[in-house]
């Protein structure tokens, strides 16, 4: 039978800590096509069978088939509408106001909107650029060509940590064939192609070093720190907002952007043939001698050409290699609120039991037998203490690992505590 005691405010306290969680991502994650899922949103019409791709592709810690599996972080690609790869490959604007491409370009307004879409969630106006650092005024610290990493809830936590973001990346892809020196098989039969070769060199590391001692906050995004290049941390390279879990990596400083690029990539286009290769409709040579431009590099051509799936396909499986290196890694941030109740037993409560059935003749409760006065000593064994609001109404039950002894010669504070 319990015994009660109210609680006064100062029993009462709250306090706030912090739970740390190290996250890494192996590269097989990133770039396995198993571990990657597609949304396949966006359908062109027109030429040829049309080219169906996701705005953006969701990683995964394994096959993302099984039901074991968890979504890790969001990937995907956005072009500023400024830039120079958008104003150079746009034709025309209508009047409408709606920015128009040859067919030769791909998803170019997707592209855009995906940038709009990040700089509105994380700036609060989508017509804002993301610069690096993001309150620099320099034209040449915007980033124009942007690949965003989007850490998954799970993960992310309530927030990243600073200075704990790490990332391996391949700035450079693999070698890219010449037709005077190269005598293999025709491009479309993938003897030239580089765009889904796994890169071997220019491996860099991109940190948020220098973070903690240059804390800066946004009303949208949060918190947001300066990603750099380890080996060269005056080279800024992207922005990372910890309360959002978001990275945002330059293309054009990250990677190796003036690189040409070779390989078949979805287009509108028919079906038709290349050095006695047949390009299957849907299928375009990208970066190939006698065929379009065959000086195709990744910036602009490949951000401009290919589709988002192309795009995030292209740096998910070839700049993240494939083993079992950590591709990213990072330590999150759980914030636990805590109430402290101090539940107090002086010396002289709590010493006897108050079960009504515990009486003797005459309807007293039992605390010593009778003729046992000198001999007998009152104690209680608790093993639990119950939370009552003003009503009355049970709200929590805290239970001891064991039964405690109380007597009175014992005066025993128990502090309950309620994280949330």
């Amino acid at each position: 039978m319990a015994n009660y005691k109210e609680l006064s405010s100062a029993d009462i306290k709250s306090s706030r800590s912090v739970l740390n969680q190290l996250v890494d991502f192996p590269q097989s994650d990133i770039s396995g096509s198993s571990t990657r899922k597609k949304y396949q949103v966006f359908v062109t019409g027109g030429i040829g069978p049309g080219v169906t791709s996701s705005l953006f592709q969701t990683i995964f810690d394994q096959d993302f088939t099984l039901q074991t599996a968890n979504p890790t972080m969001d990937m995907t690609v956005g072009l500023y509408i400024s830039s120079s790869v958008v104003m150079n490959s746009s034709s025309s604007i209508d009047s409408a106001g709606k920015i128009l491409f040859p067919s030769e370009s791909l998803m170019m307004r997707e592209k855009i909107n995906v940038y709009r879409q990040f700089a509105q969630l994380l700036r609060g106006d989508a017509g804002l650029s993301f610069a690096a650092p993001l309150t620099s005024t320099s034209a040449t610290d915007v980033i124009n060509n942007a690949l965003f990493f989007s850490v998954k809830r799970l993960f992310s936590r309530d927030k990243l940590k600073r200075e704990t973001l790490g990332m391996r990346i391949y700035a450079t892809g693999a070698y890219c064939h010449k037709d005077e020196d190269y005598s293999g098989p025709a491009i479309a039969a993938g003897g030239q192609d580089n765009v889904h070769i796994t890169s071997i060199t220019g491996s860099k590391i991109i940190t948020d070093l220098g973070a903690a001692a240059n804390k800066a906050r946004v009303a949208y995004g949060g918190e947001w720190g300066t990603l750099v290049d380890a080996s060269n941390t005056s080279n800024k390279v992207g922005l990372v907002f910890y309360d959002k879990g978001i990275a945002v990596l330059d293309i054009d400083k990250v990677f190796s952007g003036s690189q040409q690029m070779s390989g078949t990539i979805s287009a509108m286009a028919t079906s038709h043939t290349y050095n006695g290769a047949t390009i299957p409709a849907g299928k375009v040579v990208l970066g190939a001698t006698g065929y379009g431009n065959s000086k195709a590099k990744l910036v602009p051509d490949l951000l401009v050409s290919a589709s988002i799936d192309d795009i995030v396909d292209y740096f998910a499986s070839t700049r993240f290699q494939s083993g079992t290196l950590t591709a990213m890694t990072f330590q999150n941030q759980t914030n636990i609120n805590s109430t402290l109740i101090f539940c107090r037993a002086p010396a002289n409560e709590f010493n006897y039991s108050s079960n009504p059935t515990f009486t003797d003749s005459s309807n007293r409760i039992v605390v010593i037998e009778d003729g046992q006065e000198n001999v007998q000593r009152t104690f209680t064994m608790p093993t639990g203490i119950g939370l009552y609001d003003a009503a009355g109404d049970l709200l929590a039950v805290a239970k001891f690992s064991r039964p405690i002894e109380k007597n009175d010669e014992r005066d025993i504070s128990f502090r309950v505590r309620l994280d949330f």
